[in-house]
């Protein structure tokens, strides 16, 4: 896919967060600061606070990536932020008791918030960075992973779910600013086990944005209002299995892609689904899985030539990374990835 610019004659501000990247370097971001550690608290939430780097580890182990060929992001600073949060919302994560409620470790409520700023919200800054920069190389290159990012749980002005900044709409607002010759439709295929009510809230009524999302109705966080924005809605049982599950999305992401036929994709790929997890309570094996993400590659790359943004969202066991790593892997192995 050819190489895209902004015209330098416009008046848009100069977007920080955006990069040139060398030809020898994968479309793949991630940085050291998006692991999570904040005095062992991590603990008190079922989330793998190494999973990132873990995932990197193992397609450094495979020899598909090395440390020259990573694409480190930038840390999206207030002024990014502002693009698209409310000034009253950022600085509500000042104050400790709120950031606790957004991540849903109440104990995180009595730290001094110079903690909480440095421990856990600027790795979540960084990794909304490098979805924002996502966006951009994937109009390079045709495809782009961010090994984190995925907070589909917030909104402009709403945080929760372990999600603080809402980087899927960043990622929308600043293509459709940068870029908005080229971007005129979005699609998002959210495959999180969680319904994505935060991009959901802020595309309630923006018809440039068509949301595709599959998740399981049981579970968090029940969100009726945000319903309303989802023009494919695929609602799960407790256990679904890869039969089910694997037809469902087949069946739907072509409609989806046929529907609203988008200019640019944003995949949410969440490995919460596996069985076991102890929050999506889905029953879909690390199989189930690769097949998923090849579906999607398949479908939108192979077969559509649309350029695609697949974050790594949601996933509560120690076996997520590796899962994730070997299905990047079979992505590059079936040829619908390549640097």
């Amino acid at each position: 896919m050819a190489s895209c610019s902004i015209d330098e004659s416009s008046k848009l501000p100069k977007n920080t967060l955006y990069k040139d990247i060398a030809p020898h370097q994968w479309p793949i971001i991630y940085s050291s600061n998006y692991n999570i550690g904040f005095l062992y608290l991590e603990k008190l939430h079922p989330f793998d606070s190494s999973k990132w780097g873990s995932i990197v580890n193992f397609l450094r182990q495979a020899k598909m990536i090395t440390n020259d060929t990573i694409v480190r992001p930038n840390e999206a600073k207030s002024e990014d932020l502002l693009l698209v949060h409310t000034k009253r919302y950022l600085s509500s994560l000042n104050w400790s008791i709120v950031v606790a409620r957004v991540l849903e470790v109440p104990p995180v409520a009595l730290l001094p918030n110079f903690i909480v700023q440095w421990r856990v919200l600027k790795p979540l800054r960084y990794q909304t960075g490098g979805t924002i920069l996502a966006g951009k190389l994937a109009l390079e290159r045709g495809w782009s992973i961010n090994i984190g990012g995925g907070f589909h749980h917030c909104s402009s002005n709403h945080g929760g779910g372990f999600c603080a900044y809402a980087d899927l709409t960043l990622l929308i607002i600043n293509l459709f600013t940068y870029y908005s010759d080229r971007i005129k439709k979005v699609l998002i295929v959210d495959l999180d086990a969680h319904q994505g009510n935060g991009h959901e809230h802020d595309f309630m009524n923006d018809e440039r944005v068509f949301i595709m999302d599959m998740y399981n109705r049981q579970i968090y966080p029940h969100d009726h209002q945000a319903k309303n924005a989802i023009r494919c809605k695929i609602e799960l049982e407790n256990h679904t299995n890869d039969k089910t599950y694997l037809r469902l999305l087949h069946i739907n992401l072509e409609k989806s892609l046929n529907e609203f036929q988008p200019d640019f994709i944003v995949y949410n790929a969440g490995t919460d689904i596996l069985q076991g997890d102890p929050l999506g309570n889905l029953d879909i094996t690390p199989e189930g899985v690769i097949i998923r993400d090849e579906i999607v590659f398949s479908k939108c790359i192979r077969e559509r030539n649309i350029p695609i943004v697949m974050c790594t969202s949601g996933g509560y066991q120690r076996t997520n990374a590796r899962v994730i790593a070997d299905s990047i892997l079979n992505l590059f192995t079936k040829k619908l990835i390549s640097c």
